[in-house]
């Protein structure tokens, strides 16, 4: 009986030690949350799936992205004369995003539309076509599986702040996170934070934290609170000096200053010699950008010749940098506020894909200013046939924009924003920062997490306390029935002269 007891107590211990520590210690289901945000720019759509621990840090989720989708056809405003198609057109990517997130989390996944400058244009030119275009947007979105929470028109101060978050949080600035801070050592600089150079075909943003910031301009500034910590940063976008409408607006100029004799024909400087395009003059001036510089012209259509000569070029974009009037302290163009720019600078969307496209950005280290100027006045003396059969992978239309985009950057960067031979290489040009793009995006879903709710962790069945305690519990058990075992079996001499 003593030993059917015995086998009885240790089997149990043995079995209760092992259930305890193998459900202590089994691995904890992974409770991931996703969100989606639609970038709607001025000449494409972007889809971005984003996930994150439902533990938040500081109370500002962990986000990273795990899928990108680019929508086939032209931007969303692109749809203002065929508002109903606007919204139909993003199904193929939300298809996708239902295929990257499991299907059980789709009710809960929230998904937003943030439409930039091409909106912000159209609802200008006209605000019920824009109107339409988010209606027929925002009914696609609400047929879709997952959890709507909005479609809107964010402005220019809000595009250039998200941008500055992200590429902040992907260089670990906020916080200390293991990875892209080791990988991209050339990017940390004496400053907290990297400021953010963001161009697009409608708009341009910088935004970058000044420790000079005055109280001149209060409307140029905002506040964030990220990962614990308060930072107060400068933003301001620049309406119709995207690439896009800032070749509107040069070409608009270009026509006025012909004025003397109106010609149909106009020599460009910023397209490759031997280049032609047509436009049609009613379409032009419609462009809210343009719309000022209207005027009655005998011609319903301008022949546009390239001449590819880059410092003509220079000097034409140079015009629409107004420096003349600076009702502040220090300005950037326009009678714009802009303190002293500090740190370093990451430039990203079209700085990127030009400067990239002009094999500017493979170095490890920035390019000399003078280095980057003569790249690009190279490339704008090649002939238009030369260029075409170099590059015949690339739609024309992007190609032959490729001087006017690379003039106009540094044209916008020196003369716009006075960056110098000194502090040119504090700018870098960025792409992707890790998997994720650099855009407004990810700041943005970053500081949309602020809003949900955090979740307790998945935790352990057992507290440390509890479990240490059984553990040893179960032991002293195990040892005590072993050893009373052992004493019973061997019977030393101290218990066989008790029992004689």
């Amino acid at each position: 009986t003593i030993l059917l007891i015995l086998g009885f107590l240790s089997t149990l211990a043995a079995i209760a030690l092992i259930a305890v520590a193998v459900t202590q210690n089994k691995p904890l289901p992974k409770n991931i949350k996703y969100g989606i945000v639609l970038d709607a720019g001025s000449s494409h759509t972007n889809l971005y799936v984003y996930e994150w621990p439902a533990e938040k840090e500081n109370d500002t989720g962990v986000v990273k992205q795990v899928e990108v989708c680019k929508v086939e056809g032209p931007g969303i405003s692109g749809y203002s004369h065929a508002t109903e198609e606007a919204g139909p057109s993003l199904a193929q990517c939300l298809q996708q995003a239902k295929e990257v997130i499991p299907s059980a989390q789709h009710k809960e996944t929230p998904v937003y539309l943030g439409a930039t400058a091409g909106m912000r244009l159209l609802r200008l030119q006209n605000k019920s076509a824009a109107d339409k275009v988010l209606s027929s947007v925002e009914n696609t979105l609400r047929l879709a599986p997952f959890n709507f929470q909005g479609a809107r028109i964010i402005t220019g101060q809000e595009e250039g702040a998200y941008g500055w978050i992200t590429i902040n949080y992907l260089l670990g600035n906020f916080k200390q996170v293991s990875g892209w801070k080791k990988l991209l050592r050339s990017l940390t600089s004496s400053s907290e934070t990297s400021g953010a150079l963001d161009l697009g075909g409608a708009s341009t943003q910088i935004t970058f934290v000044s420790k000079d910031l005055s109280l001149e301009s209060p409307e140029n500034q905002l506040y964030f609170r990220l990962y614990g910590k308060d930072y107060q940063v400068y933003t301001h976008s620049f309406l119709c000096y995207g690439k896009d409408q800032a070749l509107q607006q040069k070409l608009a100029r270009d026509l006025q200053a012909s004025t003397s004799t109106p010609s149909s024909s106009l020599l460009d400087p910023c397209f490759h010699q031997g280049y032609q395009r047509t436009i049609n003059i009613s379409d032009f001036f419609k462009n809210p950008c343009t719309s000022d510089k209207k005027k009655e012209l005998p011609f319903s259509q301008l022949y546009i010749e390239g001449e590819g000569d880059y410092q003509k070029c220079r000097e034409n974009i140079q015009i629409l940098f107004n420096k003349t009037n600076c009702p502040y302290s220090s300005c950037s163009f326009n009678g714009i506020y802009l303190p002293p720019l500090q740190g370093d600078f990451g430039a990203f969307s079209a700085f990127y894909f030009v400067m990239n496209f002009l094999n500017l950005t493979s170095e490890p280290k920035p390019l000399a200013l003078n280095k980057v100027t003569s790249t690009i006045e190279s490339f704008c003396a090649r002939p238009w046939q030369e260029v075409k059969t170099a590059y015949h992978h690339i739609k024309e239309k992007y190609l032959s924009e490729y001087c006017f985009s690379g003039a106009y950057i540094l044209s916008l960067l020196e003369n716009g924003y006075e960056f110098t031979e000194n502090n040119w290489q504090k700018i870098h040009f960025l792409g992707k920062i890790g998997s994720s793009d650099a855009g407004w995006t990810l700041g943005y879903m970053l500081n949309l997490t602020n809003m949900i709710p955090a979740e307790d962790p998945a935790e352990p069945p057992l507290s440390h306390g509890s479990y240490v305690g059984l553990m040893v519990l179960f032991s002293l058990v195990l040892v005590s029935v072993l050893l009373f075992a052992w004493l019973l079996f061997h019977k030393p001499k101290c218990l066989q002269k008790g029992i004689v």
